[in-house]
């Protein structure tokens, strides 16, 4: 099973309503997709409340020693990607969350306040030595400000791509329990997450297949 974990200590940096478009985009390939909530803010429980179709599963979790067990019973009953929404804080649930995680994702918005929220978090991953990429999210269609900022953040790591953009699909697909390839799937919205979706699978593919390898050598 794949983890993938939305972290950052910055609110408003949309890591639920990425979580939340990232799960169905998988959803898409047939694949059985968890989404595990470590955010007491509840955003995306009330998106699972507004949701007629009932994948993907979500579990919630308020304590950090639950994280783990969670993962372990997912993984058991052939859930194939799991991914952990956060709280806007280093809390220990974070802390746990960016441990058990294949990736980590970091939204960040074009502005100097959030990648400077960023750091904390960039700080914690390196510590526990975790994979990790930031992503540019709620950014304008153009302007020198969104260049400056995928600079900074290219410096400190990977960046994933494309680009999110700040479109209003992306909130009114949350609203009515969808995800943004549901709600408008012809969309320059859609088509944003479900070519971020496949960077993540391709970089989480990459590195379970260098683990393979791994295997084999040892083994050999």
């Amino acid at each position: 099973m794949h983890v993938v974990a939305l972290v950052t200590q910055k609110g408003g940096s949309g890591k639920s309503t990425l979580a939340v478009g990232l799960a169905v985009a998988a959803m898409a390939g047939g694949e059985r997709v968890a989404l595990v909530e470590a955010d007491m803010q509840g955003t995306i429980s009330k998106w699972k409340e507004r949701r007629e179709n009932p994948h993907p599963r979500v579990e919630r979790v308020a304590d950090p020693a639950e994280i783990e067990a969670i993962i372990s019973r997912l993984r058991a009953e052939g859930v194939w990607l799991a991914i952990i929404d956060t709280a806007a804080t280093n809390n220990d649930l974070a802390m746990r969350a960016i441990a058990s995680a294949d990736l980590s994702l970091i939204p960040a918005r074009p502005s100097p306040a959030d990648i400077e929220a960023a750091v904390p978090t960039l700080i914690t991953i390196r510590r526990l030595n975790r994979r990790f990429a930031f992503i540019l999210n709620q950014t304008p269609t153009r302007g020198c400000r969104l260049s400056e900022a995928a600079t900074s953040l290219s410096s400190l790591g990977v960046l994933a791509l494309p680009f999110v953009g700040q479109r209003n699909d992306h909130q009114d697909a949350l609203g009515v329990g969808l995800g943004v390839t549901e709600f408008a799937p012809e969309g320059k919205a859609s088509d944003e997450i479900i070519d971020l979706w496949g960077w993540v699978s391709e970089h989480l593919l990459v590195e379970s297949d260098s683990h393979g390898q791994a295997a084999i050598k040892t083994a050999c």
